[in-house]
């Protein structure tokens, strides 16, 4: 099987990152045993499944990067090169001067948040955990990829990827068989047909500030600001605080501001000094939520 090494900036603890793909439950798309992480990427006009095997340690990481067939080997190592929200000089020097990150650093050093590269797949992972828990979220992604996606392999190992021009032209209806919420499949679709249709592309995204993005994702029915925030941050790989998202809320209430609930506005001032840093620090403190731990 085509292979390639790949060295990703430390720290980075690759496998304890890795967990949060399984942690609610396998949704088919992002998977994770613990030993070999299984994704697809789009190249070439295919669908493409790749592998990543954690190699090294959390000082100086590696991934092993396999596919099937050669020709898509450096497209995955790209994939691979992208796969964790990263900023390491910013979050050195947020480390030294910010004590709260520090010792959660300490505690649990190199976890790192990771992203979801393709828009479509970002936009339904985030419709399908609005205003539930995230192992039904998982759950219902999985029946929507096997009822509309695609499934490809890699090393014998299967995984699952959405079919956007099948997905957009699928009847809302459909999807309540799958236990969404009739809003909820209205909004999937709806995000399928923006997306097919180019009037929501991630290269035209790239190029605009971080408000020009919101405003541009707010104006599709369904997604509000908690959504584009989240794509700014774990799709577009941008330093930005998630301010009304529930954990972040508790994380930095808990961490900053005497363990009490904020309100948004509070948590942006209260994480107004994280800077360039702002994605790897919210990713660090989120961990404490799921560690059942003090930051």
């Amino acid at each position: 099987m085509p292979t390639a090494e790949l060295d990703l900036p430390g720290p980075l603890d690759v496998p304890r990152s890795l967990e949060v793909f399984r942690r609610w439950g396998d949704d088919l798309a992002d998977r994770w045993d613990g030993e070999v992480l299984v994704r697809t990427l789009r190249h070439d006009g295919a669908t493409v499944a790749w592998a990543a095997t954690p190699a090294g340690d959390v000082a100086s990481p590696r991934l092993r990067v396999s596919v099937d067939d050669p020709a898509h080997l450096d497209a995955a190592v790209v994939a691979a090169e992208g796969l964790f929200v990263t900023a390491p000089e910013p979050f050195e020097a947020l480390r030294a001067g910010d004590p709260v990150v520090a010792a959660v650093e300490a505690r649990h050093p190199g976890v790192r948040g990771c992203r979801e590269p393709d828009l479509l797949s970002a936009l339904v992972r985030l419709i399908s955990a609005q205003q539930v828990n995230l192992r039904w979220a998982a759950t219902t992604r999985a029946r929507l990829v096997r009822a509309t996606g695609l499934v490809r392999s890699v090393g014998g190992r299967e995984v699952w990827a959405l079919d956007p021009q099948r997905l957009a032209a699928t009847d809302p209806a459909e999807l309540r068989t799958l236990q969404f919420t009739t809003r909820k499949a209205e909004y999937i679709v709806g995000a399928a047909v923006e997306v097919t249709s180019g009037h929501l592309d991630l290269g035209t995204l790239r190029e605009r500030g971080d408000e020009d993005i919101v405003s541009r994702l707010t104006a599709v029915r369904g997604l509000g600001r908690w959504t584009a925030e989240w794509v700014l941050a774990r799709t577009l790989g941008r330093p930005v605080v998630v301010a009304g998202d529930l954990g972040v809320r508790k994380a930095v209430g808990t961490a900053y501001l005497g363990g009490r609930m904020p309100a948004e506005a509070e948590v942006r001032a209260a994480t107004a000094h994280w800077g360039p840093a702002a994605a790897v620090a919210q990713a660090v403190l989120l961990h404490t939520l799921v560690s059942g731990e003090r930051p």
